[in-house]
């Protein structure tokens, strides 16, 4: 029975373009995920959008002396052009600016208020008298209170991953001006974080099928006892606090990490609306029992989908809670004969992915990123290693196969699926093998395990060029071509159950493989083992993959 799935993405920051540390993150992972559940015929609605309101947003419109909407508009434009181009396919990608994002931002604030989840109080802020404002919690830096790092920002510490309070940090200073900034009283709303602690480790204990990182970490955050966390903050740029009759609220904005979560709500609402449904009907995805929800996020995203996110959606108590958080470490980057660093645009120790499609192909970079993934540990990007790889491994084993397959048939066999006659032993262990990988890819996709599911395909394809080296149909059509027919119809086969499990990470070159066999351009994973038609005519051979050069 067909199941329906909400799956989201984390959403990045409108202020900059994306590097392949991003796409590692949590991006390609879910669009692996997603293009194999669409395969197995589920409803699933892919969500994600740019996070327009977050403090860096802000900073990055003052340094380049343009607005912050400016600055918003033009990233979002390159952020969607380059998924688009490593075929990484949202259902919607928006922005929390849209209207309908501020609307379901404040209800869920009322209802949260309503619900007796906030409260009011006079508390004390950095102030940087130079500039004459209050300092949002990424206009602070300093050193971290925990582990000592000394760029910590004023919500988290990066090295550590520990939520910050930004008046402890040690020796803070503002990014604005670079001065010490001084405290202040000022009021903000509360959200009451610590009467969830119970029910949140109930929850995540429920989930034992949670990587270890999101689990372990999140559990430990959870003994160490949770603060309230103010939900306001005082900025100019953000969602308004939606009390028009407290003059408290005048110049209050909803607090970034209050506010992003809930645009995959609103992103799913605007989407619905835009396939000519009623807003409404976001209800489905996010209030019925029997959608599973699945966030696919970085690192440094832990604490806020684990424990705020969720603490949220029980405060509003009319959502349902997420089947899953998968999560994956940092991606580092070596460069040839430096050390492995890690990858920072500011100091643009990066691979970016719009100059990256400019020269390559993308699935070898999805190929690449999913071979390295950093699923349970951080790894390293070496531009060296993915040319090694997509000439030796893809080049070598996938594309080889594929090609000469085709090639061949077209060649000797009159460009078409020839009939499949008697089997051999070989040929029937080697449709055995296809007709178990699907199974044996979608057991690691269906638990996130998705370096394991692309391993097991590779190892298959190997597997499959010692066949056809076995079977050298190029001798047998000089002896028996009925013979020769029989290996080139396993060969086929064989190629079509590798398209359709390939076609999660490899969605280029399975469409290329769909072409070169004739087939419909919809990948089916229950029909990955059917037979192809015999005498169904083939199409022109393609090259799968080039080889690269350093």
């Amino acid at each position: 029975m067909t199941k329906r799935y909400t799956v989201t993405a984390a959403l990045p920051y409108s202020n900059g373009r994306l590097h392949v540390g991003h796409i590692a993150g949590c991006y390609l992972p879910a669009d692996i995920y997603v293009r194999y559940l669409r395969s197995r015929g589920e409803e699933v609605a892919f969500i994600c959008g740019s996070d327009d309101y977050g403090v860096p947003v802000a900073l990055t419109a003052r340094e380049q002396g343009t607005s912050p909407q400016e600055v918003v508009e033009k990233y979002r434009d390159i952020q969607k052009k380059d998924f688009d181009g490593l075929g990484i396919n949202f259902d919607i990608y928006s922005g929390t600016t849209a209207d309908i994002h501020t609307q379901i931002s404040q209800e869920m604030f009322l209802n949260i208020r309503e619900n007796d989840y906030l409260s009011k109080k006079t508390t004390q802020q950095l102030y940087d008298p130079e500039a004459e404002m209050f300092l949002p919690d990424r206009y602070v830096e300093g050193t971290c209170p925990y582990c000592g790092s000394e760029e910590a920002r004023g919500d988290q510490c990066e090295a550590c991953g520990k939520a910050v309070d930004t008046l402890d940090l040690k020796d803070p200073r503002s990014v604005v001006t670079e001065s010490s900034p001084v405290v202040r009283d000022t009021v903000h709303w509360f959200f009451q974080l610590p009467a969830f602690r119970d029910r949140l480790k109930e929850w995540i204990q429920s989930h034992p099928e949670w990587r270890d990182m999101v689990r372990n970490f999140t559990l430990g955050v959870l003994d160490e006892g949770l603060p309230e966390r103010p939900i306001t903050r005082d900025l100019g740029w953000g969602i308004p606090v939606p009390l028009e009759d407290d003059p408290d609220a005048e110049g209050k904005v909803l607090y970034v990490w209050f506010d992003a979560p809930i645009g995959y709500v609103s992103f799913t609402a605007q989407w619905c609306q835009q396939q000519g449904g009623d807003w409404q009907d976001y209800e489905q995805w996010w209030k019925d029992p029997d959608t599973e929800i699945v966030h696919f996020i970085g690192e440094d995203n832990v604490v806020f989908h684990a424990i705020m996110w969720p603490s949220m959606l029980m405060a509003d108590g009319t959502f349902e809670l997420p089947s899953n958080i998968v999560s994956n470490c940092f991606l580092n980057i070596q460069f040839p004969g430096e050390e492995e660093t890690k990858m920072s645009t500011s100091r643009g120790t990066a691979v970016w992915i719009g100059d990256y499609l400019e020269d390559y192909d993308p699935d070898p970079l999805r190929y690449y990123l999913t071979m390295i993934a950093p699923e349970r540990q951080r790894t390293a990007f070496k531009f060296e290693d993915l040319v090694q790889r997509n000439n030796q491994e893809l080049v070598a084993a996938l594309g080889n196969f594929f090609y000469r397959t085709v090639t061949f048939t077209h060649k000797y066999l009159g460009g078409e699926v020839p009939p499949r006659g008697s089997l051999n032993d070989q040929d029937r262990e080697q449709l055995r093998r296809m007709e178990r990988l699907p199974d044996e890819v979608g057991e690691h996709l269906d638990k996130c395990e998705f370096k394991a599911g692309l391993q097991t395909v590779m190892e298959a394809a190997r597997e499959t060029n010692r066949y056809f080296d076995y079977r050298e149909p190029w001798v047998k059509r000089k002896e028996d071509m009925d013979e020769c027919g029989t290996i080139m119809n396993v060969a086929l086969n064989t190629m079509k159950t590798l398209a359709v499990v390939c076609e999660p990470f490899l969605p280029f070159t399975a469409r290329k493989a769909a072409r070169m066999l004739g087939m419909e351009e919809e990948f089916r994973w229950d029909d990955a083992a059917t037979p192809l038609p015999e005498r169904q005519t083939l199409g022109e051979p393609e090259i799968p993959f080039e080889k690269l050069e350093t």
